[in-house]
């Protein structure tokens, strides 16, 4: 009697080609330094700039600065790199290949859920290390800070991901998706005040305006985590807000997700 013979899971196929898609990433020495490099050169220039001490805290604007800066590296590191790689797996047509195999499509997302999750915690490390070291960044002891952390990350990197699959299939190449993807990525950090610290410098209509959008956000959960209680009266609402971070970044997971399934193409045509 021929025994009968289970058949890999949607999962545990994800996950195998997530390990692939990790492999496939470090293989590529350009792409891993310019990936992690960018956010860490920005950080430290841009934070070298910023000479000033905020009154009655003791806290620096070159902290304020680097801590919002570890959430847009996490960002560059998920939504920028997805766009790019999902559109470069469309245009030399491994998406088409892969469509032909037993594969799930599902397991494709997942693998490449893997390769953000791993190289999104690899970037924070990275810059949290640098900003310690250049800016006197603290690195947090308490496990709720831990934990803000964990769901922060959680949350901003699912959806900035799907946005990512979402924003490669309006590029009709993997140029025009690298463009797409960082000119909006810019703007967004601009008018989230990553890039201008404090955030209460911006106009109130730019806030206004990049509140409906998750860098804001992810940012400023990360800040709360690095940084110190006296630092939530340099946010726009004078605190953390995390509770409506949290449904603004859930939000997001549901509508790249709804996005992804409307918009994803397997090929440049527009089938």
């Amino acid at each position: 009697m021929t025994a009968l013979v289970s058949r890999p899971g949607t999962l545990s196929i994800g996950l195998a080609r997530g390990a692939f898609e990790l492999r496939q990433f470090f293989r590529q020495k350009e792409t891993v330094v310019f990936t992690f490099s960018l956010p860490v050169l920005l950080m430290v220039l841009l934070g070298s700039v910023f000479g000033d001490v905020y009154p009655d805290t003791g806290l620096e604007a070159s902290q304020l600065f680097a801590a919002g800066m570890i959430g847009a590296g996490i960002i560059s590191t998920s939504f920028v790199s997805m766009g790019i790689g999902v559109a470069l797996d469309r245009e030399n047509g491994t998406l088409k290949r892969l469509r032909g195999t037993p594969m799930p499509a599902t397991s494709y997302f997942i693998g490449k859920i893997v390769l953000v999750a791993v190289s999104s915690l690899a970037q924070a490390a990275i810059m949290l290390t640098i900003a310690s070291l250049m800016f006197g960044l603290t690195v947090p002891t308490s496990p709720e800070k831990w934990l803000t952390f964990a769901w922060v990350f959680a949350l901003g990197v699912t959806g900035c991901a799907a946005l990512g699959v979402a924003a490669s299939s309006l590029a009709r190449s993997v140029n025009g998706a690298a463009a797409g993807t960082n000119i909006v990525f810019l703007a967004l950090q601009f008018a989230s005040g990553v890039l201008v610290t404090p955030i209460t410098a911006l106009p109130d209509v730019m806030v206004n305006v990049s509140s409906f959008f998750p860098v804001k956000w992810m940012c400023q959960g990360l800040r709360s985590v690095f940084l110190p209680e006296e630092a939530a009266r340099y946010e726009m609402a004078g605190q953390w807000e995390l509770g409506l971070t949290a449904l603004v970044l859930s939000a997001w997971c549901v509508a790249g997700l709804l996005l992804c399934r409307l918009v994803f193409r397997w090929t440049n045509n527009r089938e």
